[in-house]
């Protein structure tokens, strides 16, 4: 019995020791699709569209969320896919331009490495266009046109991107295309001039949207055979605005607003928001930010405390956010900067460069048919103000209500009974700024100097303390906010302490013209010796477009043709200074002549931002340069000389 006794309490306290066998196997976790499409808005017939051909989005639509107002948080792919991948918004690590490259501040961990670390299969078939250094073996296990979840271990979970790229703005441009959709049925927005070629360019967009239609439903159909519909998550987003002009590229919601639809199986039931049932429609703002972070609360992991996203699925979400945030900077081989704020209603766009307007003269858009007509009938001044407004010069700042204004043409920032609600957004932008440490307030080639001279990256850069003071900034930044400004209101700030005050001021000079450049001409002169290249920039090109006398004008130009050869100062001046020389309403032969001679590569910059040098230079060479605010009159006076 003793005996007994013993054996029995030794294999009870054995039993008790082992841990439960339900516990002993992993929780299982759902897989995750997303299926993604290029360069196209919410043009579906599930948000409404009446021309739209998209049986298979609208079905599946019926049995998903819709989010009516997801954001893109970027107007172009690549900050747009930067601001996904890092679950940050781009500027934040400098990545904000488009076919940049910044380096990786060694805290920064992308997404889909905690989702590996937790056991899961991640594939990207395939597009990436990070604009930030990476090991790609390090972020997917698979990331090509042949990367797929099926290559996963058996019960392994995955999380999967497939990324269609049929609706690409490359893809609607054919000069003789054969269109299923009328071009004359098409609706255009009012900002457009109605043109065959506009209506044709907008009809080959919507053939492509149901032929990306066809697609999703194909990726939904083997997802079905495989037997994983069941488990399977699927998010269904686009990566900005639609191709057409003032679409992608654009900082208002034409160029942010994109679909988003989600379908949770029930199985995962306790994995969706509070507000989701089949065929409904949620009102939450969400936007690419939040991406990363809902991604890894889907698989439950707790989103990481650098990661600036709201999930808004899974485990971790969290209440609706207040605000959506967007930005703008170069693009392509057109330096700009603009943010962007929106509340559901209201759209807040922040222009810091209003002396360009959001129409610039980029290469690879006027390959589109419908961007050359309408620039051309901007020239020859045959469109009404709203067609217009495109190519002039920017506002610093526009309000929009999109409830009554839905393609954001009566701009309410001047308006008395709107200026609680400007000012409200306006403050919500800084605070944003200043707590996801964007880089708004330095030029491109500034946080790149500024970088190097503390030996941060940028991203660490504006979280050194002193180092980014946005306050201080602002103060300069803002001047053109005040209506009232006079000359002597901003001359302090030509010789503020800090590069990014005289940086803003003289393009505030720019901005206000003439008479600001000729009162402030001795300041600005001086500022041409800046220590700051952005500076020297900055100021070359008010005073070569502004010049008291041709002594100061050749000047000027000397400094922008010195910053144009990037082995002397940077890619990234050399970009600015080249699009400050083209900007001038005439360029003399001989000094188009040595901007050919200048090299092309900047030996210490990577690949991606190099080749924008060299388009510069070819837009320069052409016969009549591609002067940004060419009316006219100006390209007449141009011919004349």
């Amino acid at each position: 019995m003793t005996a007994n006794r013993h054996l029995g309490l030794t294999l009870l306290f054995l039993v008790l020791c082992l841990p439960p066998l339900a516990s002993a196997a992993p929780t299982q976790q759902p897989n995750i699709l997303w299926l993604s499409a290029e360069d196209h808005g919410p043009h579906l017939g599930c948000y409404g569209d009446k021309y739209a051909t998209t049986p298979n989005v609208d079905a599946f639509a019926k049995r998903s969320l819709l989010y009516s107002k997801a954001v893109s948080t970027a107007p172009v792919c690549a900050p747009a896919r930067t601001t996904i991948i890092c679950g940050m918004y781009a500027p934040s690590v400098g990545g904000h331009h488009m076919r940049s490259q910044a380096p990786k501040p060694k805290w920064l961990k992308f997404y889909p490495e905690f989702l590996r670390e937790a056991g899961y299969y991640c594939t990207n078939s395939s597009k990436t266009d990070y604009n930030i250094d990476h090991n790609i073996k390090e972020i997917w296990n698979e990331s090509s046109g042949k990367a797929h979840y099926r290559n996963r271990k058996e019960g392994q979970p995955f999380f999967a991107i497939f990324n269609q790229t049929c609706t690409h703005e490359s893809k609607i441009r054919s000069a003789n295309a054969k269109t299923i959709h009328d071009p004359a049925l098409a609706t255009l927005p009012p900002y457009h001039p109605d043109t065959p070629e506009v209506r044709s360019n907008w009809a080959q967009y919507y053939d492509r949207l149901t032929q990306m239609d066809d697609w999703f439903a194909g990726h939904l159909k083997a997802l079905a055979e495989a037997g994983l519909a069941e488990d399977t998550i699927v998010i269904f987003w686009a990566d900005h605005g639609s191709g057409m002009p003032r679409g992608k590229r654009y900082a208002g919601w034409s160029g942010l607003h994109v679909p988003m639809i989600v379908n949770i199986p029930e199985k995962w039931k306790h994995l969706r928001p509070p507000e989701y049932k089949a065929g409904g429609k949620s009102d939450r703002l969400v936007g690419f930010v939040d991406l990363g972070a809902t991604t890894l609360s889907l698989a439950g992991i707790k989103p990481a405390e650098f990661q600036q996203g709201n999930a808004f699925l899974g485990k971790f979400v969290t209440d609706p956010p207040k605000y959506s945030y967007g930005f703008r900077g170069r693009m392509d081989e057109r330096p700009d900067c603009s943010r962007t704020v929106m509340n559901g209603r209201y759209v807040y766009i922040r222009n810091f460069m209003p002396h360009l307007p959001h129409g610039q003269s980029l290469n690879y858009q006027l390959q589109t048919q419908a961007t050359r007509v309408w620039r051309r009938l901007y020239r020859e001044g045959k469109l009404n103000a709203v067609q217009s407004a495109f190519w002039k010069k920017k506002a610093p700042e526009e309000l929009y209500d999109i409830t009554k204004d839905y393609h954001e043409t009566v701009n309410l920032a001047l308006d008395p009974t709107h200026q609680t609600q400007l000012v409200t957004m306006r403050e919500a932008l800084y605070a944003n700024i200043k707590a996801t440490h964007d880089v708004a307030l330095f030029p491109e080639g500034m946080f790149h100097d500024e970088a190097r001279k503390h030996g941060v990256t940028p991203a660490d850069l504006t979280r050194k303390e002193g180092a980014y003071p946005v306050d201080e900034i602002r103060k300069s930044a803002d001047l053109l906010l005040n209506a009232e400004l006079k000359p002597g209101g901003l001359a302090p700030m030509l010789s503020a302490k800090l590069p990014a005050q005289r940086f803003w001021a003289a393009l505030a000079c720019l901005y206000k013209g003439e008479h600001f450049s000729h009162a402030l001409s001795s300041q600005l002169t001086a500022l041409l010796q800046d220590p700051s290249r952005s500076v020297r920039i900055a100021a070359g090109e008010v005073l070569a477009t502004y010049p008291s006398d041709k002594k100061q004008r050749d000047l000027a130009m000397a400094v922008l043709l010195e910053n144009s050869d990037p082995t002397k100062s940077s890619a990234f001046h050399a970009v600015s200074a080249l699009n400050a020389l083209e900007h001038l309403p005439l360029l003399p032969k001989p000094l188009k002549e040595q901007i050919a001679k200048l090299p092309t590569n900047d030996p210490n910059v990577p690949g991606r931002p190099n080749g924008y040098v060299s388009r510069m230079k070819s837009h320069i060479a052409s016969p009549i340069p591609d002067h940004f605010t060419a009316t006219p009159q100006t390209r007449k006076a141009r011919k004349k000389k």
